[in-house]
């Protein structure tokens, strides 16, 4: 359960409302979570708990994307440029270059195209470490990018989950939801002193900045929308929403109880909502199909609603 009454934003008494319904659906299907979507066109809004710093899982590749992008894009870095990844020292991930069995050379643009469309890990930390976590973490402070920190590479998370649990990520999904409750992390990377975080709030300021060229620099973040739209997954945002005049252009997170997603709806006739999903499930299966639908139907409301 929630340990405490949700804090709502909207704009006007109807968009409270949908607000509202979306948090009891959410805590219907054992989730709880923090949720902001804005038209980036009028500034209306709605949400709930969206200062609420939360560990991001792979929703982290996006500042990362944006930091490697910027650095091709200002000249410091060439996107044809060859990295080889090995089978011994990669990241460990079921998509991607991390489910390779053997040697792989890619270039650092495929490297980037790897891990916002299919949310490789094993590409993600090939970027961390080719231009320093530091360096994205860095960058985003410079940009003002308040409310997301990037303080570790993707691998750590299953390091320090297999620190306390072993092989066992059952139990390191009990221990997750345990320590929500109690409000102790023994998992580090799940702790938002330690974590990768990023709040609803700040993830939709910064799709917001990305949407209009007010980050980065226009090469970067037209790169960035590019490939956000060409994300695999649909599970999520996406679930209830495609139709031929809807794009949705976004990207998962997914780690033991977390499932998120952030990413943009567009349609034909101009309506851009950036939207900020980010829930901890209360239930010990590692799959959440009814969460995963949540999210979508809660995008579809919120869309629905805020759409010109």
């Amino acid at each position: 359960m929630r340990p405490h009454p949700a804090a709502y934003v909207a704009s006007t008494p109807d968009l409270l409302a949908v607000a509202e319904s979306i948090a009891e659906q959410w805590e219907q299907v054992g989730a709880t979570g923090h949720l902001l979507a804005r038209n980036i066109g009028t500034g209306e809004e709605l949400g709930f708990d969206v200062d609420t710093p939360v560990p991001m899982a792979s929703v982290a590749k996006v500042p990362l994307a944006l930091v490697v992008l910027d650095q091709i894009a200002g000249g410091e870095l060439d996107p044809a440029m060859p990295v080889t990844i090995e089978p011994a020292t990669k990241s460990i991930g079921l998509t991607g270059v991390a489910a390779f069995r053997y040697p792989a050379t890619l270039a650092v643009a495929d490297l980037i195209h790897q891990m916002l469309t299919v949310s490789d890990n094993a590409s993600a930390d090939a970027l961390f470490d080719l231009v320093g976590v530091d360096v994205v973490d860095k960058r985003l402070r410079a940009w003002g990018c308040a409310g997301i920190r990037v303080r570790h590479r993707m691998q750590r998370m299953y390091e320090c989950a297999a620190d306390i649990a072993g092989n066992d990520f059952g139990l390191a999904r009990e221990l997750a939801i345990r320590d929500d409750a109690t409000g102790q992390h023994s998992i580090e990377t799940l702790n938002p002193a330690h974590a990768n975080v990023g709040s609803a709030a700040a993830l939709v300021r910064l799709l917001q900045r990305v949407w209009l060229d007010q980050i980065s620099q226009p090469e970067a973040t037209a790169e960035l929308r590019r490939l956000m739209a060409l994300q695999v997954f649909n599970q999520r945002l996406s679930s209830d929403l495609r139709t031929d005049t809807v794009r949705v252009s976004g990207k998962t997170g997914t780690f033991l109880h977390l499932r998120h997603e952030i990413g943009v709806v567009t349609t034909e006739s101009g309506d851009r909502v950036a939207i900020a999903a980010l829930t901890r499930s209360h239930h010990r299966a590692s799959n959440a199909p009814d969460i995963d639908l949540a999210i979508g139907a809660a995008a579809r409301s919120a869309f629905e609603s805020l759409r010109s």
